[in-house]
């Protein structure tokens, strides 16, 4: 092994949370020394990256910015295996997310505290840390949004016509619902029509990522250390006290380095910062975990913390794509590198900041919260959740719901034209996965992943209402030009859900399908074959009491043993009606104010 010379604090990972809390610490006292370990590439300056309208490219099979990981095949999607993509590039998933600004229900954060124990970490503890990150660009008057963080949140380059039309039909269609001008007010915007805001600064067009806003400004800062392409293997411990890490080149970027193990130590403090989907394997392959899980790795047992990679959670949902009409405003040309769309865009993108390059193709959308008609069309099996979680808890959504201006997926898979979306996804999905390690030594080794998809009927009955849902949304959308059928259910010639692949909108008026129990059941299928990810991963490693199977404390360190803390989505221990991003800056900055108060530094 190579040993590296000291630091006072290293950071295993570079997602948005670590850049948060290394950039944090590094302005607070520019002579500490911070070590952050990423298993990607950089991201400086890379038009893929701060274009906000090329994220969909991060998604395409030979993506280096994307880490692909395979579940194990699952009885309840057909024994097929759930991809799930995960960000690997400096700054993770803020790098390579759709810039699609959501922020949690309120009663969402209070649930950490009455539900899960965890004192200091409701609403009203939070609700400053998710103001410091944000300069809010849309209504600067709000009272929950922040003014003069680093992070820029506006509505983009341009309003697209497909979230026009999405709002039109809404209108007239929905009239039970209303319009809000702050479908994020925390407090406020649940089940309400409106336009959506993004991770997109308003006088630039650039996207607003962690990286570009808390570590690449200081650049000059020497005592900062960025080291790219490398993978942390475990955290180093002296009689449960952790002195550092191993890590070895990660071989996607550095094919040439040999693959030996080199050591980092910290003097002060190590911060695991991977992710949900990296901090619990580096934990076990550390020791720390459970211990039936250690020993069939053959894993020393540090401390038995069941909890470690137990309780993941995720945000699934479907993308069904639509036709769209040839005047629509969609992402689909970029995403595909069409010279002549490269060509219309770009320079409007970097002579004014503007235009289908500064958008992500998220115009409108709802935070859905079902009627009393519309529970008893869901059906019975998600009367005792509803009751249980829903009912009592009226900020809470049960599915985000809204349009998405282009074809999700591999786009060289499907005929070369303009499509939509009609997005739906469980914001608080019953079931629960894990995620552990398959080899104590090997960082590459897949691991042991269950995401636990539809393995609670609950999920399968909000699913499939939202299926209905979007199909009656879509007809009605003046931009509407019929369905992709091979990526639709296969309904029987007759049935009224029959999907057309040349159409024109219906009237708004026009009465909805009539489903039958033979569309029910294929519309089953076809969510077994098609539910997904939308890579809003968090929970495996909970902030907990330890004996609730918790993995943290309050203060973010590691039970049983010291200098050890984990500072990302992972410690959330419940889930959020939301895009995860600023949840998980919000403990990031959370995360940097604890450690700058353990370390002596001081304000920050």
């Amino acid at each position: 092994m190579e040993e590296q010379s000291a630091f006072d604090v290293i950071i295993a990972g570079g997602g948005a949370s670590a850049c948060v809390v290394g950039g944090r610490l590094a302005v607070a006292d520019p002579n500490l020394k911070i070590l952050i370990v990423e298993a990607g590439p950089p991201t400086q300056e890379d038009f893929a990256h701060i274009q906000p309208a090329r994220y969909a490219t991060h998604l395409l099979p030979e993506s280096k910015t994307i880490k692909f990981l395979a579940a194990n095949p699952s009885e309840a999607l057909g024994g097929r295996s759930a991809i799930i993509p995960t960000g690997q590039c400096l700054g993770g998933g803020s790098s390579v997310n759709f810039a699609m600004y959501t922020r949690a229900a309120a009663s969402d954060y209070d649930d950490w505290v009455t539900k899960y124990g965890n004192p200091g970490w409701g609403y009203k503890d939070l609700l400053p840390y998710l103001m410091k990150f944000e300069t809010y660009q849309v209504d600067p008057n709000t009272e929950t949004h922040g003014s003069s963080g680093p992070l820029k949140i506006s509505s983009g380059g341009v309003y697209g016509n497909v979230g026009k039309d999405f709002l039109d039909v809404a209108a007239k269609y929905d009239s039970q619902r209303a319009f809000t001008t702050d479908v994020n007010g925390l407090v406020s915007g649940c089940n309400e029509y409106g336009n959506w805001p993004k991770w997109i600064n308003k006088e630039t067009g650039h996207r607003s990522d962690a990286a570009h806003h808390y570590i690449y400004p200081q650049a000059n800062n020497k005592s900062l250390v960025i080291l790219t392409g490398h993978l942390v293997k475990r955290v180093i411990f002296e009689n449960k006290r952790a002195v550092g890490i191993e890590y070895v080149p990660n071989a996607r970027f550095h094919p040439d380095l040999p693959q030996q193990t080199q050591i980092a130590r910290a003097k002060r403090l190590v911060i695991v910062s991977a992710g949900s989907l990296g901090s619990p394997l580096i934990l076990e392959r550390s020791g720390i975990g459970s211990a039936k899980v250690l020993e069939k790795n053959k894993v020393e047992t540090v401390v038995d913390l069941p909890g470690v990679g137990d309780k993941y959670q995720d945000h699934q949902g479907l993308f069904p794509p639509f036709f769209a009409s040839e005047e629509s405003l969609t992402l689909d040309g970029i995403v595909r590198g069409d010279q002549v769309e490269l060509d219309q865009w770009t320079p409007q993108w970097l002579n004014e900041g503007t235009g289908l390059m500064a958008s992500n193709g998220i115009d409108a959308g709802l935070k859905l919260r079902p009627t009393e008609q519309e529970l008893k069309e869901i059906g019975p099996d998600f009367e005792a959740r509803w009751k249980e979680f829903y009912a009592d808890a009226p900020d809470k959504p049960v599915l985000w719901f809204g349009p998405l201006a282009m074809f999700v997926g591999d786009s060289s898979a499907v005929p070369k034209r303009k499509y939509f979306t009609i997005v739906w996804f469980l914001e608080h999905p019953a079931a629960f996965g894990h995620i552990h390690i398959t080899s104590g030594e090997d960082v590459n080794a897949p691991p042991d992943f269950q995401p636990g998809y539809l393995t609670k009927p609950e999920d399968l009955a909000v699913l499939k209402w939202g299926y209905k849902r979007a199909r009656e949304f879509a007809r009605r959308m003046e931009c509407y030009r019929g369905e992709l059928s091979s990526m639709h259910p296969k309904f029987p010639q007759g049935s009224e859900a029959a999907c057309k692949d040349d159409a024109v909108p219906v009237p708004v008026d026009a009465p909805n399908i009539k489903w039958t129990a033979e569309d029910d059941k294929l519309i089953e299928d076809y969510i077994r074959n098609y539910v997904t990810t939308t890579w809003h991963s968090l929970g495996t490693c909970p902030m907990k009491p330890r004996e609730n199977g918790g993995v943290v404390d309050t203060r973010l360190n590691v039970y049983g043993v010291e200098n050890l803390k984990v500072a990302d989505l992972s410690v959330a221990p419940g889930n959020v009606a939301a895009n995860t991003y600023s949840t998980a800056l919000a403990i990031a900055e959370r995360a940097a104010v604890i450690i700058a108060e353990d370390l002596g530094i001081g304000a920050i």
